[in-house]
């Protein structure tokens, strides 16, 4: 759980640097094009925005661009001297066991670091809840206070704006002496409310034609649904409470709500009568004010507001033919633009760090072995070849991507040898002569030794032959995991970019073992010697280990290969987790424990 929360602070802080870069595109685009748009486009750009804010938080995601960022801004590297002394040590009870040797790699952002701005975060929403539910109550009040309208002149109007509208649906209009500005609230029961001021003034004669714009600004809202835009919009403030350009963009979204709710009266008015809905707002400027709840959408606003407004209604021409037509064209590019950030906006990984497996087979086992497992968070997976049958224990966690370790040599193996690199009959490197902490790497090194005693520096060589862009060619090829590598060459399997279920590492053993790669037997039969452990006249046993250190701390371990018996071929792989201690021995141990329960390894 802390993992996670840490994984998606780090996410969610790379997204709200992007989501910076967004607002000031789709501003700057507004402020390019805005001889081109229409009051009522520029507010629906917004909304487009809106949604954009929404997406970090879905449950699917597009998000391999964000990960490639997330390990360029925060990368895991080999430490220098983050060795371990204590290294597992080989299994006693087998013979030619691999010895489990790993590197520490350091993670640069602290997961504490990490959990502290989530606990910062939470708070700030809480506080943001606690002020919006204090504004609830002060309407609740008002709304309670409120008498329903009992001036029939003025509900004559309302209901010449209801037709005008072409709206059926006939809703309750109330007055109130604690508002300054008209408002209506709710969604699913709207309800205006109007001042008293505004509609028995005795100092200021009211014309008709001032309540009645009055209504229609106030039902434009209802029809264009600006109060369900506006809980949005809310959510969103809450949400991204910490964010200042979020706040402005929400500002100027609110501005242009008004804004297009103008344009929208101005449109069903008559040219004379656009001066007469300037002159309301300005007869009034003095007596309206912002709509001090923020689900509501009302007439005021602040003095820079209604300059804004009086100056948008005095400029304001009705929209012919060809005008409109721009502006849709410039909004519909503006909007694929927008969306096309969607990839680099999304914080979760169901497409990417989850294996969407769909096994169309019926022999699917799926066992309890959490006596086994202990304390450890893991998983198992087995398939008989002979009974096409799957074994799998959790299965969440089955098909959870998770950073290879060691286990990934096999395939680096077996792309050096496809490549010429090293080859079936001369597969030896020599020593760089650089000193390491473990004494079989310093000395040169055949596939087997190397693959044994698992040599970093033997595979990196091998790595940096082959370069970056022909060992993704072969990652796309066999479809390895998320196929991703960033950064160094020497660290990308470690606790790094490229990742793999345990579901996907038995569907590679067996795509290894029969070949389906289509690549030289030669070699497919090279790193399957490499790969023996042992054996004896009932079985043969081929696997390899892997070991995830960060910081320090053994965090995951990997055992992962298949069994040769008398009748059939078990293909298994095993992974564990844990804050420390989750090594790839202590994962072999598991495995050994789980075939003697099923009888494949006595």
């Amino acid at each position: 759980m802390f993992e996670m929360i840490a994984g998606f602070m780090v996410r969610f802080g790379i997204c709200n640097l992007i989501l910076s870069g967004i607002i000031g595109l789709l501003f700057g685009i507004k402020w390019l094009f805005r001889g081109f748009l229409s009051n009522r486009m520029q507010y629906n750009l917004c909304l487009i925005l809106l949604g954009l804010l929404t997406v970090p938080f879905l449950p699917f995601s597009l998000n391999s661009y964000l990960s490639s960022m997330e390990q360029a801004v925060f990368p895991i590297l080999p430490s220098t001297s983050g060795i371990d002394s204590a290294v597992s040590q080989p299994l006693t009870h087998t013979t030619d066991w691999m010895n489990d040797f790993a590197l520490s790699v350091n993670d640069q952002i602290s997961p504490t670091i990490s959990l502290l701005f989530f606990g910062i975060w939470i708070l700030g929403i809480l506080f943001m809840v606690f002020l919006l539910f204090r504004s609830a109550i002060q309407l609740h009040r008002i709304e309670h206070s409120a008498l329903p309208l009992q001036n029939p002149l003025i509900y004559r109007l309302y209901e010449e704006c209801l037709h005008k509208l072409n709206i059926s649906k006939e809703f309750p209009v109330y007055s109130t002496a604690f508002l300054k500005s008209p408002m209506i609230v709710g969604f699913w029961k709207p309800r205006i409310y109007l001042p008293i001021h505004l509609i028995s003034d005795h100092n200021t004669v009211i014309r008709d034609d001032d309540i009645r714009y009055m209504l229609l600004h106030e039902l434009q809202h209802y029809k264009h649904k600006d109060s369900l835009i506006g809980c949005l919009m809310n959510l969103a403030s809450i949400v991204y409470w910490f964010h200042p350009f979020v706040w402005f963009a929400l500002k100027e979204m609110r501005n242009e709500r008004e804004l297009a709710c103008d344009a929208s009266v101005l449109q069903i008015l008559d040219e004379k009568d656009y001066i007469d809905y300037g002159n309301t707002l300005l007869n009034f400027a003095e007596k309206l004010a912002c709509t001090p709840f923020p689900f509501t959408s009302g007439l005021g606003g602040n003095r820079k507001q209604m300059k804004r407004r009086i100056l948008n209604i005095a400029s304001y021409q009705r929209p012919d033919r060809i005008r409109r037509l721009k502006s849709t064209l410039v909004f519909i590019l503006t909007s694929v633009l927008l969306i096309g950030f969607v990839p680099f906006i999304s914080t979760t990984a169901a497409d990417d760090d989850r294996y969407q497996w769909n096994p169309d087979n019926e022999n699917l086992i799926y066992s309890d072995h959490s006596e086994i497992f202990g304390d450890y968070n893991g998983s198992f997976v087995l398939y008989n070849s002979k009974e096409n049958s799957w074994n799998i224990y959790n299965k969440e966690q089955a098909l959870q991507r998770l950073a290879p370790d060691s286990t990934y040599k096999i395939y680096c193996a077996l792309f050096g040898l496809e490549e010429g690199t090293i080859s079936p009959e001369n597969t030896s490197i020599k020593w760089n002569g650089e000193t390491y902490p473990f004494a079989e790497w310093n000395q040169d090194q055949t596939l087997a030794s190397a693959m044994a005693s698992s040599v970093n520096w033997y595979f990196q060589t091998i790595d940096k032959k082959l370069e970056k862009e022909r060992i993704i060619s072969y990652l796309e090829q066999i479809n390895y995991g998320n196929k991703r590598i960033t950064g160094d060459l020497s660290s990308y399997w470690m606790e790094s970019a490229l990742k793999i279920s345990p579901v996907e590492q038995v569907e590679l053993l067996i795509d290894l073992y029969n070949n389906n790669f289509d690549f030289s037997i030669e070699n497919i039969t090279a790193v399957k010697n490499a790969l023996c452990i042992s054996s004896s006249d009932t079985y043969a046993l081929y696997g390899k280990t892997g070991t995830g250190r960060v910081n320090e701390k053994d965090i995951s371990g990997w055992f992962i290969g298949y069994v040769e018996t008398t009748d059939t071929t078990y293909f298994f792989a095993t992974n564990i987790r844990a804050n420390t201690n989750a090594t790839g021995s202590h994962a072999a141990e598991i495995t050994f424990d789980i075939f003697k329960n099923l009888n494949i390894i006595t």
